[in-house]
């Protein structure tokens, strides 16, 4: 059983954007009808061509919030007189104007929310440590709010950071609100997303930009960023869908890790899907992400229940990352 009707409503905040776009692409084709916010016109354009192309007028369209942290910006957006809205945030930003919003409209019935792995943990390289369920990333909070002085190395503190808080801050309104909150919340916790960009000419690339940069133009900041988790984006959108619609999935930290990877294991698989296309050698620095998620074999059964397959593999994911690429 859906929690949800087929044709019902969602709501998409961040539509354009890398994990937004694939959770729009999953709910047209798993039969929903999709709005989704953007910040201009010009923005959702794309998305809309796409979606009318592959799935018809009418079952895609585009609602524009300029700021998504002013006060009421999501007022507008959430309203529908068919009482079929449901809701899939997919921004930090006016996360608890977003969550009034939702509260106020009594055909919000489902609420996912768009968090990240750092949340609960930074990678730490060559460390053996568990990341359970639980797990809040405490040590990135307290750096981004340290005194100065703010070099530039501190941008992942502050990006981890606020999205620990405002995962936090979602839970913690959901427990001042239990006694009149009419919706289910649950939240994905992915990695970093890799996969198929739907538009490369239109749409940034966020994290898949990473294997694009690399393939395109070698390491130019690549090498700074850690030994991690991945996740094809794809399988993220998946898990969004299904936080949605599933009954039995209420109240939920979804842990969206694949597998780790380094930059050596990113190198080996494009050398053997593009053996003639040129790449930087390997890194010296060979350091592995070391941690268990305790809560990964969740998600695959997740993944599994609804879609017949667990996790993407990394090389079917790079495989589609650099699929427009020469």
């Amino acid at each position: 059983m859906s929690a949800i009707p087929k044709g019902s409503l969602v709501l998409v905040t961040g539509a354009n954007g890398l994990v937004g776009s694939h959770v729009v692409d999953q709910l047209l084709a798993a039969g929903y009808n999709v709005r989704g916010t953007v910040r201009t016109e010009s923005k959702g354009a794309w998305l809309k061509t796409y979606c009318d192309d592959k799935y018809g007028e009418n079952r895609f369209q585009v609602a524009l919030v300029p700021d998504m942290a002013s006060k009421g910006a999501f007022n507008e957006a959430i309203k529908d007189p068919s009482n079929s809205l449901k809701v899939i945030p997919g921004v930090v930003q006016g996360i608890r104007d977003v969550l009034e919003s939702a509260l106020s409209e009594p055909s919000v019935k489902r609420f996912v929310f768009t968090s990240s792995s750092t949340a609960a943990t930074n990678p730490k390289p060559d460390v053996s440590f568990s990341i359970p369920g639980d797990m809040w990333n405490a040590e990135t909070v307290e750096q981004a709010w340290a005194p100065p002085p703010y070099t530039p190395d501190r941008k992942w503190d502050v990006y981890g950071a606020s999205k620990t808080q405002a995962e936090q801050e979602l839970w913690k309104f959901v427990n001042d609100h239990k006694k009149d909150i009419g919706f289910v919340a649950n939240a994905i916790l992915p990695n970093a997303m890799f996969g198929r960009i739907i538009d490369p000419t239109n749409q940034p690339a966020s994290t898949a930009g990473w294997i694009t940069g690399l393939y395109s133009n070698g390491f130019t900041y690549q090498q700074d960023i850690a030994p991690q988790y991945f996740i094809n984006v794809a399988d993220s959108a998946r898990l969004h869908v299904a936080a949605l619609i599933d009954t039995t999935i209420a109240n939920e930290r979804i842990f969206g890790f694949n597998g780790p990877f380094n930059w050596n294991d990113i190198l080996r698989v494009l050398r053997k899907l593009r053996p003639n296309h040129k790449l930087p050698e390997d890194l010296e620095d060979n350091k592995q992400d070391l941690s268990k998620v305790l809560k990964r074999g969740r998600a695959e059964d997740i993944l599994k229940k609804h879609y017949g397959v667990g996790f993407t593999s990394l090389e079917e994911t790079l495989k589609a990352n650099i699929a427009h690429l020469e």
